[in-house]
């Protein structure tokens, strides 16, 4: 059982590591290297993750036996999720999974209706193993690179 808490301030830092970890490391498997070197180039700083993840939203991390976080996941009020990064040494050990069901029951406590995110080749296949669904791909260019993602959606209940 991995011991998933929310975010703190101090959790910043690493969390800057794990994505830039995860986008080079992962990223390199669906994108090219120059996708990844502008996917890359998105990264927040230390000081704007903290401003993020103070801004109303949800933000969960998963964390070892030492509290050091090894992934991290967050959902805004409307449902989105911006971020959902690990450090690729724990790709399928269930870490992420349990992360992302914390983060969906939280959702359900707060009476969101549905879940969106805009989704990496990778976070698409585990996002539709979660039960989520494919709106569009969605082409587009970061700095003149053209890059991809998918729009992905999952409803929590019957619209009203």
């Amino acid at each position: 059982m991995t011991n998933i808490r929310p975010f703190r301030d101090s959790d910043a830092p690493v969390m800057v590591e794990i994505f830039r970890r995860a986008v080079n490391e992962l990223g390199s498997l669906a994108y090219g290297p120059e996708q990844v070197a502008v996917w890359a180039s998105l990264q927040p700083t230390p000081e704007r993750f903290a401003e993020l993840m103070k801004d109303g939203r949800c933000c969960l991390v998963a964390v070892d036996h030492d509290d050091q976080v090894v992934a991290f996941t967050d959902v805004e009020k409307d449902g989105h999720i911006g971020f959902l990064y690990a450090l690729p040494d724990i790709a399928g050990r269930g870490i992420v999974s349990e992360l992302y069901d914390a983060l969906e029951a939280e959702a359900k406590t707060q009476n969101i209706g549905k879940l969106y995110s805009e989704a990496s080749e990778q976070a698409k296949s585990f996002l539709l193993k979660k039960g989520f669904s494919v709106v569009e791909r969605r082409d587009f260019e970061v700095a003149g690179v053209p890059i991809h993602n998918y729009a992905v959606e999952k409803r929590l209940r019957k619209p009203s």
